[in-house]
């Protein structure tokens, strides 16, 4: 079951300056940085707050590491902004995207893949979520 939002990825150009605005303005703490050479992203995972779960909310600033990467090309086609939601999963991921497989979504990977801070990701298709990219996150 999705038991909360775990994440907002915003896709951005310059990492550092991103990461300072979301600090001095909403006051968010930088909890981690991390190279994601799968994804071809450098990222920093800003905590929000605490939920209910155990777990947080996390604002998720993703700047790619070449121009030719996915982040990279979405980046250059629709500029800096949010790139996608991620709910958590109390469950396995795996189990989470193929009960959403049988509903008719596309899952964008056969298995899950590594994510920020050791957790296990998989993405749906935009165009089956009425148009926005949805990752599935398995707790850390």
């Amino acid at each position: 079951m999705l038991t909360r939002i775990d994440h907002i990825g915003i896709a951005c150009h310059d990492l550092e300056a991103t990461v300072e605005f979301y600090k001095a303005t909403y006051g968010f703490t930088d909890v981690h940085f991390e190279v994601n050479e799968e994804q071809g992203v450098r990222e920093a995972m800003l905590k929000i707050n605490e939920t209910g779960d155990g777990a947080a909310s996390y604002l998720q600033l993703i700047q790619p590491l070449t121009e030719d990467s996915a982040v990279g090309k979405w980046l250059a086609k629709n500029g800096e902004g949010v790139h996608h939601i991620a709910f958590g999963t109390d469950g396995t991921v795996a189990d989470e995207a193929a009960g959403i497989a049988d509903k008719g979504v596309r899952v964008l990977y056969g298995e899950p893949r590594k994510g920020s801070l050791g957790s296990l990701i998989n993405f749906l298709h935009p165009k089956d979520c009425h148009g926005v990219l949805t990752e599935l996150v398995q707790k850390r």
